[in-house]
């Protein structure tokens, strides 16, 4: 896998999502409760203050939890919250050690439908239904794993032509169009 991608807004953090499945899912994660090119570019920051090229789901499991807080907390932080996403991400990776043996990408590979992608995404830690359809929209849309009915099983995400989510952020443009949609519906969510 190596895919261009544009989520961090910053060459070799996009660099590395393309590339490695568990930086994308580790993304995602982190995709809450700050900009998105913040948490997106989180899974480069933490590769590098490993000393590595990639993140390893094994070794993030393995990892004392408090050395790991720590290495998230080191200014700049990678998230606003780097002690809970910390406790997450690591909950992540035990999963994925557990159930796929540390490969991110077998939970996509060799799916059958959109609905089991989508069963398979909303088990891992952290994944609730709404992250769960993003970022099968975005495997879909940017990572050309669609199988059958995966726009259907991102729901709203999933459809063509929209800019609500990561899924769409192709670009600086794209990611400002996402924004606003964005802004709106939480103007929206308080008239309501």
């Amino acid at each position: 896998m190596d895919i261009t991608l544009r989520l961090a807004q910053q060459p070799e953090a996009d660099a590395l999502l393309g590339r490695s499945p568990l930086a994308a899912l580790a993304g995602m994660l982190l995709d809450q409760q700050v900009p998105m090119e913040w948490a997106f570019s989180g899974p480069y920051t933490i590769a590098g203050r490993l000393g590595r090229d990639d993140l390893d789901a094994h070794e993030i499991a393995a990892y004392d939890p408090e050395a790991f807080a720590a290495l998230l907390s080191q200014k700049p932080a990678v998230h606003r919250y780097p002690g809970s996403m910390a406790k997450r991400l690591q909950q992540l990776c035990q999963f994925l050690v557990e159930h796929y043996d540390g490969d991110a990408a077998a939970v996509w590979e060799g799916v059958e439908s959109g609905k089991e992608l989508l069963t398979r995404l909303n088990e891992l830690p952290g994944f609730g239904k709404q992250k769960a359809q993003i970022f099968l929209a975005l495997l879909g849309k940017q990572f050309g794993v669609a199988p059958d009915g995966w726009r259907e099983a991102a729901g709203p995400y999933g459809e063509e032509g929209c800019h609500r989510s990561v899924a769409d952020i192709t670009g600086p443009e794209s990611l400002e169009q996402v924004r606003a949609y964005k802004q709106e519906a939480k103007r929206a969510a308080k008239k309501s």
